[in-house]
């Protein structure tokens, strides 16, 4: 169960990259944090991968490189976009959706099937969603259903929940053909590169922002270093699916978080709806 420990570690990791990327947007624009954490997370893998060592670099590498990286590009910019627009508590649950969408692609990209415990864990996943939206009920029984694609930043963070749902799979794919390492400092780099056009389109202007914050933005390149490390070693001993499913369970630590740090409302509602999602993803993994 080795995988497990690795998957909890990623989850912890996510939940804290999430709270430092949320209070940084607090002073800084949403298109340079997409960008400059990423260079930081380079900066910190490149030692690791020296390290460890190069290992053999089959061609399915930079197929998966080149999907994979160009998909987190767009991902990676709509999942800072909702957590500028919308509460952490009510946006991060929503990627907990993940795995639903993996019954999908995974049989698809790498042959990986589903199991009838996993329609349990998904009709879970898609209750817990309802209730972080209970608030809405008073507007009608369906009102939490349409709040999901009402806000702005849930919209984001269900397409970033899809997109991810495709590239968990090609992040194995790289995994399996290179190393963890190699594969996180790949797609990081990736990541950097192809978020420096659009950061240059939308804030060059704002660029001055960035060495009078260094420091929050080297925590936050530092917490995806960690995050990615552990989940790409993960996977290379289980299914993609099982390993994305724990790692959700950081939807629980970013409902506490916003709640205590950012003073988010309806903690009872939507630490109810995110454990009832997070209980989906276990019975996912564990059965």
């Amino acid at each position: 169960m080795i995988w497990l420990a690795f998957a909890i570690l990623t989850a912890f990791f996510e939940s804290l990259k999430d709270v430092s990327s949320k209070h940084s947007l607090k002073n800084l624009d949403v298109y340079i944090v997409a960008w400059v954490a990423n260079i930081f997370a380079v900066i910190f893998l490149i030692p690791l991968l020296l390290l460890a060592g190069i290992p053999k670099i089959e061609p399915q590498f930079w197929i998966a490189l080149l999907i994979g990286g160009s998909l987190n590009v767009v991902s990676f910019t709509l999942y800072i976009r909702a957590l500028q627009v919308a509460d952490l508590s009510l946006t991060v649950p929503l990627v907990t959706l993940t795995p639903l969408f993996l019954l999908v692609t995974s049989p698809l990209i790498v042959h990986e099937n589903p199991t009838f415990t996993d329609a349990i864990g998904i009709f879970l996943i898609v209750v817990g969603s309802y209730v972080l939206n209970l608030r809405e009920r008073k507007n009608g029984y369906f009102a939490p259903l349409r709040a999901l694609f009402r806000n702005q930043g849930s919209r984001f963070m269900l397409m970033v929940a899809f997109i991810w749902s495709i590239t968990s799979n090609f992040d194995k794919v790289g995994v399996v053909h290179s190393s963890p390492l190699l594969w996180s400092t790949a797609l990081y780099s990736y990541l950097a590169v192809g978020m420096f056009p659009i950061a240059l389109f939308n804030s060059r202007h704002k660029f001055h922002q960035i060495f009078p914050n260094l420091k929050p933005l080297m925590v936050i390149g530092f917490f995806h270093a960690i995050a990615i490390t552990f989940q790409m070693i993960a996977v290379t001993y289980t299914l993609v699916t099982q390993v994305i499913a724990v790692k959700r369970m950081s939807a629980l630590i970013s409902v506490l978080f916003g709640h205590f740090l950012f003073h988010e409302r309806g903690l009872r509602e939507r630490l109810f709806g995110a454990t009832i999602m997070v209980l989906g993803v276990i019975v996912m993994t564990l059965f």
